[in-house]
C-alpha cells in the first residue's frame, strides 16, 4: 500500500502546553495553531481549563483561553447565537459552530481545528475570499424587470414563501462546503453546497424573473454537476438545512426544461 505524507513545512508539530492553575473539573483543549508570518510549521497547543469556571459552549472556552491564558490565539466570532456563522470550525472532527457546540457533547479531549481544505489566515481563521466570490457569482439579489408596486411590497402567498424559508436560513458559515470532497478537489470550479443552496433560494423565489438565466449559469459540468450526493453537507449543517436536496431540485428543474 502506498503511503503519502504532507510536505515537510505542512506537518503538524507538538506545540505549547498550558496546565490548569486551579483544581476542579479540568478538561484539555487541543487547538490548532498556525502563524504564516513566523515561518514555523503548524502546531497543536494544549490548554487545561477548569470547567467550573467556564461557560458551556466551545466558544466560551476559546474566549476564556484568549482572555486569560493566551492572548495570541486567533479566531472569528460575533453573535454567539448561531446566526452569523463567524465561529465555524472543525470541532471533534465535525464542522460546526463553536457558539452552539455544547462541551458536554464531546468525550475526552476537545480537538479544535479550522475548517478543512481552506487556506488558513492564522490559527482558526480560514480565508473565505474565494467562498464569498462564489456567492457573489450567483447574483444573490432579486432580479425583476417588473417595477415594484409604488405603495406596497412585492407580495407572495404563504406557499410561495415556504419555498424559500429553508434556503433563506443559510448563514454562509461554509460548514457544508468544507465537508464536501467534491468541493475539496474542485473548489476552483464547483460552487459547493452552500452557494448552490443560496442559488436555489433565488431560483424558486416567485418574485424573481431571472430563473432561466440563473439555471443557464448553473448548467455546467463543474459548477453544479460535481455534486455526487455524498450527503456530507446535510449532515454537517449546524442549522439543520438540506443543501443536497436543494441541489437535486435544481438538477430536476434543469432537466425538466429540456423536455
Amino acid at each position: 500500500m502506498a503511503e503519502f505524507r504532507l510536505p515537510v513545512n505542512s506537518r503538524i508539530t507538538k506545540g505549547k502546553s498550558f496546565p490548569a492553575t486551579t483544581q476542579g473539573r479540568v478538561r484539555t483543549f487541543r487547538v490548532y495553531r498556525y502563524d504564516p508570518d513566523s515561518g514555523a510549521n503548524p502546531s497543536i497547543d494544549s490548554y487545561e481549563i477548569d470547567m467550573d469556571k467556564c461557560g458551556p459552549m466551545v466558544l466560551d472556552a476559546l474566549i476564556k483561553i484568549k482572555n486569560e491564558i493566551d492572548s495570541s490565539l486567533t479566531f472569528r466570532r460575533s453573535c454567539r447565537e448561531g446566526i452569523c456563522g463567524s465561529c465555524a470550525m472543525n470541532i471533534d472532527g465535525v464542522n460546526t459552530l463553536a457558539c452552539t457546540k455544547d462541551l458536554d457533547e464531546i468525550k475526552g479531549d476537545i480537538k479544535i481545528y479550522p475548517l478543512p481544505h481552506m487556506r488558513v489566515v492564522k490559527d482558526l481563521v480560514p480565508d473565505m475570499t474565494h467562498f464569498y466570490a462564489q456567492y457573489a457569482s450567483i447574483k444573490p439579489w432579486l432580479q425583476s424587470d417588473t417595477p415594484a408596486p409604488p405603495d406596497r411590497e412585492r407580495f407572495q402567498t404563504k406557499e410561495d414563501q415556504q419555498l424559500i424559508d429553508e434556503p433563506s436560513a443559510c448563514i454562509l458559515c461554509a460548514c457544508c462546503s468544507t465537508s464536501c470532497p467534491s468541493y475539496w478537489w474542485s473548489s476552483d470550479r464547483y460552487l459547493g453546497p452552500a452557494i448552490l443552496l443560496q442559488a436555489y433560494r433565488w431560483i424558486v423565489d416567485t418574485r424573481d424573473e431571472a430563473t432561466g438565466d440563473r439555471l443557464d449559469d448553473l448548467e455546467d459540468p463543474f459548477r453544479l454537476y460535481r455534486c455526487h450526493t455524498i450527503m456530507n453537507c446535510t449532515n454537517a449543517c449546524p442549522k439543520g438545512l438540506n443543501p443536497a436536496k436543494a441541489i437535486a431540485e435544481t438538477k430536476k428543474l434543469i432537466a425538466a426544461r429540456g423536455h
